[in-house]
């Protein structure tokens, strides 16, 4: 039995977050300041306000500290994307790297945990894969 099941909701926000996760580590690796940067830059931004707002509505046990980030997730973009309005490139670059890997790569491990979908989703799909290798 799994924590959560999938639906509609659960499918798009974890769509959106490994489309969020693959187009920022493209971004990551190339040429900034460029035009396809900023418009995918843009991109990027409307993916993690998807991911951070979705998470409102997955969670269905209350408040908890994933709350707490995806609220602060929310006010980061905004200022990611204020500080690169602003030529401020020093603090926007640092601003985009703590989301990257606060809010995408940290907190995607730990959807990784046994009581959570994912978890259970890949443990179990590796046991699958497992046994029919066997």
């Amino acid at each position: 039995m799994t924590a959560y099941s999938w639906n509609p909701l659960i499918v798009a926000h974890t769509a959106a977050v490994l489309v969020a996760l693959g187009l920022g580590t493209w971004l990551l690796m190339q040429r900034k300041g460029t035009v396809s940067h900023r418009w995918l830059g843009r991109l990027w931004i409307g993916l993690m306000a998807v991911v951070a707002s979705s998470s409102f509505w997955i969670m269905r046990d209350g408040y908890s500290w994933i709350h707490g980030l995806s609220v602060f997730t929310l006010i980061t973009l905004v200022s990611g994307w204020w500080l690169a309005r602003r030529r401020r490139i020093a603090l926007h670059r640092r601003n985009m790297l703590g989301l990257y890997f606060g809010a995408l790569v940290v907190t995607g491990l730990f959807t990784l945990l046994p009581n959570r979908l994912i978890g259970q989703a890949a443990v179990n799909d590796w046991n699958a894969l497992m046994a029919t290798l066997n």
